[in-house]
Protein backbone atom coordinates (compact mmCIF):
# COMPACT_ATOMS: atom_id res chain seq x y z
CA UNK A 1 0.00 0.00 0.00
CA UNK A 2 1.35 3.41 -0.91
CA UNK A 3 1.95 5.78 1.96
CA UNK A 4 0.16 9.10 1.08
CA UNK A 5 2.69 10.99 3.20
CA UNK A 6 5.46 9.84 0.86
CA UNK A 7 4.19 12.24 -1.78
CA UNK A 8 5.20 15.59 -0.35
CA UNK A 9 3.56 18.70 -1.66
CA UNK A 10 5.78 21.20 -3.43
CA UNK A 11 5.63 24.91 -2.86
CA UNK A 12 3.27 26.80 -5.11
CA UNK A 13 5.16 29.57 -6.85
CA UNK A 14 3.88 32.93 -5.73
CA UNK A 15 2.96 35.14 -8.68
CA UNK A 16 5.33 38.03 -9.18
CA UNK A 17 4.00 41.47 -8.34
CA UNK A 18 3.80 42.53 -11.98
CA UNK A 19 1.74 39.38 -12.73
CA UNK A 20 -0.66 40.33 -9.94
CA UNK A 21 -0.87 43.86 -11.34
CA UNK A 22 -1.48 42.56 -14.85
CA UNK A 23 -4.35 40.48 -13.51
CA UNK A 24 -5.80 43.47 -11.62
CA UNK A 25 -5.56 45.65 -14.73
CA UNK A 26 -7.34 43.04 -16.84
CA UNK A 27 -10.09 42.73 -14.23
CA UNK A 28 -10.44 46.52 -14.26
CA UNK A 29 -10.74 46.50 -18.05
CA UNK A 30 -13.44 43.83 -17.82
CA UNK A 31 -15.42 45.41 -14.97
CA UNK A 32 -15.28 48.84 -16.62
CA UNK A 33 -16.43 47.28 -19.91
CA UNK A 34 -13.68 49.04 -21.81
CA UNK A 35 -13.65 48.43 -25.54
CA UNK A 36 -10.76 48.45 -28.01
CA UNK A 37 -9.81 52.08 -28.58
CA UNK A 38 -10.79 53.17 -25.05
CA UNK A 39 -8.25 54.83 -22.76
CA UNK A 40 -7.18 53.32 -19.45
CA UNK A 41 -7.00 55.71 -16.47
CA UNK A 42 -3.83 57.80 -16.16
CA UNK A 43 -0.79 56.06 -14.66
CA UNK A 44 -0.83 58.17 -11.50
CA UNK A 45 -4.48 57.30 -10.85
CA UNK A 46 -3.93 53.60 -11.53
CA UNK A 47 -0.86 53.50 -9.26
CA UNK A 48 -2.79 55.19 -6.44
CA UNK A 49 -5.75 52.83 -6.78
CA UNK A 50 -3.52 49.75 -6.85
CA UNK A 51 -1.27 50.97 -4.04
CA UNK A 52 1.97 50.58 -6.00
CA UNK A 53 4.66 52.88 -7.31
CA UNK A 54 4.41 54.23 -10.85
CA UNK A 55 7.63 52.40 -11.72
CA UNK A 56 6.09 49.06 -10.71
CA UNK A 57 2.89 49.87 -12.57
CA UNK A 58 4.91 50.80 -15.66
CA UNK A 59 6.40 47.31 -15.69
CA UNK A 60 2.92 45.74 -15.78
CA UNK A 61 1.81 48.13 -18.53
CA UNK A 62 4.87 47.26 -20.61
CA UNK A 63 4.05 43.56 -20.19
CA UNK A 64 0.53 44.21 -21.53
CA UNK A 65 1.96 46.29 -24.36
CA UNK A 66 4.39 43.53 -25.35
CA UNK A 67 1.50 41.05 -25.47
CA UNK A 68 -0.54 43.38 -27.67
CA UNK A 69 -3.27 44.10 -25.12
CA UNK A 70 -2.63 47.85 -24.93
CA UNK A 71 -0.81 50.48 -26.93
CA UNK A 72 1.02 53.08 -24.83
CA UNK A 73 0.99 56.33 -26.77
CA UNK A 74 3.13 59.30 -25.82
CA UNK A 75 0.95 62.22 -24.73
CA UNK A 76 -2.20 60.09 -24.76
CA UNK A 77 -1.74 57.15 -22.41
CA UNK A 78 -2.58 53.47 -22.54
CA UNK A 79 -5.14 52.59 -25.21
CA UNK A 80 -6.87 49.21 -25.15
CA UNK A 81 -6.24 47.13 -28.28
CA UNK A 82 -8.04 43.90 -27.34
CA UNK A 83 -9.75 42.19 -24.38
CA UNK A 84 -8.19 38.75 -23.82
CA UNK A 85 -8.84 36.45 -20.87
CA UNK A 86 -6.71 36.78 -17.75
CA UNK A 87 -5.53 33.16 -18.09
CA UNK A 88 -4.42 33.68 -21.70
CA UNK A 89 -2.41 36.80 -20.82
CA UNK A 90 -0.67 35.26 -17.81
CA UNK A 91 0.22 32.20 -19.92
CA UNK A 92 1.56 34.45 -22.68
CA UNK A 93 3.51 36.51 -20.17
CA UNK A 94 5.26 33.47 -18.70
CA UNK A 95 6.05 32.08 -22.15
CA UNK A 96 7.50 35.45 -23.14
CA UNK A 97 9.62 35.60 -20.00
CA UNK A 98 11.01 32.11 -20.62
CA UNK A 99 12.14 32.93 -24.17
CA UNK A 100 13.83 36.25 -23.34
CA UNK A 101 17.26 34.64 -22.76
CA UNK A 102 17.02 32.97 -26.18
CA UNK A 103 16.23 36.32 -27.82
CA UNK A 104 19.27 37.88 -26.13
CA UNK A 105 21.45 34.99 -27.32
CA UNK A 106 20.23 35.36 -30.90
CA UNK A 107 20.88 39.11 -30.86
CA UNK A 108 24.40 38.63 -29.55
CA UNK A 109 25.13 36.08 -32.27
CA UNK A 110 23.72 38.10 -35.15
CA UNK A 111 24.07 41.78 -34.31
CA UNK A 112 27.66 41.67 -33.07
CA UNK A 113 28.71 40.13 -36.37
CA UNK A 114 26.55 42.58 -38.33
CA UNK A 115 28.25 45.54 -36.60
CA UNK A 116 31.68 44.18 -37.52
CA UNK A 117 30.63 43.69 -41.15
CA UNK A 118 29.06 47.16 -41.24
CA UNK A 119 32.40 48.67 -40.21
CA UNK A 120 34.07 46.89 -43.13
CA UNK A 121 31.43 47.47 -45.80
CA UNK A 122 29.52 50.67 -44.96
CA UNK A 123 29.03 53.29 -47.64
CA UNK A 124 28.43 57.02 -47.27
CA UNK A 125 24.75 56.35 -47.82
CA UNK A 126 24.78 53.79 -44.98
CA UNK A 127 26.43 56.33 -42.66
CA UNK A 128 23.74 58.87 -43.55
CA UNK A 129 21.03 56.34 -42.63
CA UNK A 130 22.74 55.58 -39.32
CA UNK A 131 23.05 59.30 -38.52
CA UNK A 132 19.41 59.88 -39.43
CA UNK A 133 18.35 57.11 -37.05
CA UNK A 134 20.40 58.63 -34.24
CA UNK A 135 18.79 62.01 -34.86
CA UNK A 136 15.32 60.44 -34.90
CA UNK A 137 15.90 58.71 -31.57
CA UNK A 138 17.36 61.88 -30.04
CA UNK A 139 14.31 63.87 -31.15
CA UNK A 140 11.90 61.30 -29.71
CA UNK A 141 13.66 61.24 -26.35
CA UNK A 142 13.84 65.05 -26.24
CA UNK A 143 10.08 65.07 -26.80
CA UNK A 144 9.60 62.82 -23.76
CA UNK A 145 9.08 59.60 -25.70
CA UNK A 146 11.02 56.34 -25.31
CA UNK A 147 12.74 56.51 -28.67
CA UNK A 148 11.55 53.09 -29.83
CA UNK A 149 11.15 54.07 -33.48
CA UNK A 150 14.61 55.66 -33.67
CA UNK A 151 16.05 52.62 -31.92
CA UNK A 152 14.49 50.33 -34.52
CA UNK A 153 15.73 52.51 -37.38
CA UNK A 154 19.27 52.43 -36.00
CA UNK A 155 19.46 48.65 -35.86
CA UNK A 156 17.92 48.42 -39.32
CA UNK A 157 20.55 50.85 -40.65
CA UNK A 158 23.40 48.85 -39.12
CA UNK A 159 21.97 45.66 -40.58
CA UNK A 160 21.70 47.27 -44.01
CA UNK A 161 25.27 48.61 -43.76
CA UNK A 162 26.58 45.05 -43.32
CA UNK A 163 25.41 44.20 -46.86
CA UNK A 164 24.71 40.59 -45.91
CA UNK A 165 21.33 39.55 -47.39
CA UNK A 166 21.14 36.23 -45.54
CA UNK A 167 21.89 37.78 -42.13
CA UNK A 168 19.41 40.54 -42.89
CA UNK A 169 16.76 37.87 -43.50
CA UNK A 170 17.60 36.25 -40.18
CA UNK A 171 17.24 39.61 -38.44
CA UNK A 172 13.87 40.13 -40.10
CA UNK A 173 12.80 36.70 -38.89
CA UNK A 174 13.45 37.56 -35.22
CA UNK A 175 12.37 41.19 -35.62
CA UNK A 176 9.06 40.79 -33.78
CA UNK A 177 10.78 39.10 -30.83
CA UNK A 178 13.39 41.86 -30.71
CA UNK A 179 10.53 44.39 -30.61
CA UNK A 180 9.39 42.78 -27.34
CA UNK A 181 12.77 43.33 -25.68
CA UNK A 182 13.03 46.83 -27.18
CA UNK A 183 9.77 47.93 -25.54
CA UNK A 184 10.77 46.45 -22.18
CA UNK A 185 14.28 47.88 -22.26
CA UNK A 186 13.29 51.41 -23.23
CA UNK A 187 10.70 51.45 -20.44
CA UNK A 188 13.46 51.17 -17.81
CA UNK A 189 14.22 54.53 -16.12
CA UNK A 190 17.06 56.32 -17.89
CA UNK A 191 17.43 53.58 -20.47
CA UNK A 192 16.51 55.58 -23.61
CA UNK A 193 19.38 58.02 -22.98
CA UNK A 194 21.79 55.17 -22.17
CA UNK A 195 20.76 53.29 -25.29
CA UNK A 196 21.25 56.37 -27.48
CA UNK A 197 24.77 56.91 -26.09
CA UNK A 198 25.49 53.25 -26.77
CA UNK A 199 24.25 53.63 -30.35
CA UNK A 200 26.59 56.57 -30.85
CA UNK A 201 29.57 54.44 -29.77
CA UNK A 202 28.61 51.77 -32.30
CA UNK A 203 28.14 54.38 -35.03
CA UNK A 204 31.54 55.95 -34.31
CA UNK A 205 33.29 52.58 -34.65
CA UNK A 206 31.45 51.84 -37.89
CA UNK A 207 32.40 55.26 -39.26
CA UNK A 208 36.04 54.63 -38.29
CA UNK A 209 35.87 51.24 -40.04
CA UNK A 210 37.06 49.55 -36.85
CA UNK A 211 35.43 46.11 -36.92
CA UNK A 212 36.71 45.01 -33.51
CA UNK A 213 35.48 48.17 -31.78
CA UNK A 214 32.13 47.99 -33.58
CA UNK A 215 31.62 44.39 -32.47
CA UNK A 216 32.65 45.16 -28.88
CA UNK A 217 30.39 48.23 -28.75
CA UNK A 218 27.43 46.22 -30.05
CA UNK A 219 28.04 43.48 -27.50
CA UNK A 220 28.09 46.05 -24.68
CA UNK A 221 24.90 47.56 -26.08
CA UNK A 222 23.08 44.23 -26.17
CA UNK A 223 24.16 43.48 -22.60
CA UNK A 224 22.84 46.90 -21.55
CA UNK A 225 19.46 46.71 -23.29
CA UNK A 226 18.91 43.07 -22.32
CA UNK A 227 18.86 43.98 -18.63
CA UNK A 228 15.07 44.11 -18.28
CA UNK A 229 12.87 43.80 -15.23
CA UNK A 230 11.03 40.71 -16.48
CA UNK A 231 14.26 38.69 -16.20
CA UNK A 232 14.68 39.45 -12.48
Amino acid sequence: MTDPSAHSLGRVARPRLYEQLVEQLLLHIESSQLKPGDLLPAERELADRLGVSRATLAQALVALEVLGVIDVQHGTGAVLRRRPSVAAVIKGLREHQSRLPDIVEARSTLEVRLAALAAQRRTDEDLNSIDAALEAMHAEIKDGDRGARGDELFHQAVTAAAHSPVMAQLMAFIGEMILETRLESLAQPGRPEQSLDSHREIAAAIRAQDSADAAAAMQRHIELVSNVALLH
